[in-house]
């Protein structure tokens, strides 16, 4: 069996707006993203999401709300990355540039996809429209979908 990661990813939405970052250093350079990471020993993955997003971008999240959980695997590679999904409903703090992330707001029609992770075509769509649901992704060596799932959950 596969080992798993667990991560998180947290959104901002604010009026027909959506908060990205650009990933500046290690995994996922070069793309735009949600803001998150690894869950720490001894922290809850609620407890994650936000400090990562003060880390990340100096915002102080004090209401988050899970809306997925997708895994995602790679070809050739053994470990499963369990990514847990929150918008934030609450913060205080406007979003600062850090050392691995440069965050700037898009207008809902602007989002933009061809520099983000491929499979974030699939599942954005889901989130905007407010549903919660659970998927897998796998991708090939070079980052591209080779095949995904995607389950509503009522």
């Amino acid at each position: 069996m596969k080992k798993k990661k667990i991560l998180t990813l947290c959104l901002f939405r604010k009026d027909e707006k959506i908060l990205l970052g650009m990933k500046k250093r290690g995994f996922g350079a070069g793309r735009w993203n949600g803001f998150g990471g690894k869950v720490e020993v001894g922290e809850t993955i609620e407890e994650a999401a936000c400090r990562e997003v003060l880390e990340e971008i100096s915002v102080s999240v004090s209401e988050i709300e899970k809306f997925a959980t997708i895994d995602f695997s790679f070809e050739g590679k053994e470990e499963v990355l369990e990514v847990h999904f929150f918008t934030a409903l609450k913060w205080t703090g406007e979003p600062e540039e850090s050392e691995e992330m440069r965050p700037e707001w898009f207008e809902i029609d602007e989002i933009p996809f061809k520099k983000m992770w491929d499979g974030d075509k699939y599942w954005y769509p889901l989130y905007l429209a407010g549903k919660k649901f659970k998927g897998k992704f796998h991708f090939d060596e070079r980052d591209k979908v080779l095949e995904y799932e995607l389950n509503e959950e009522k």
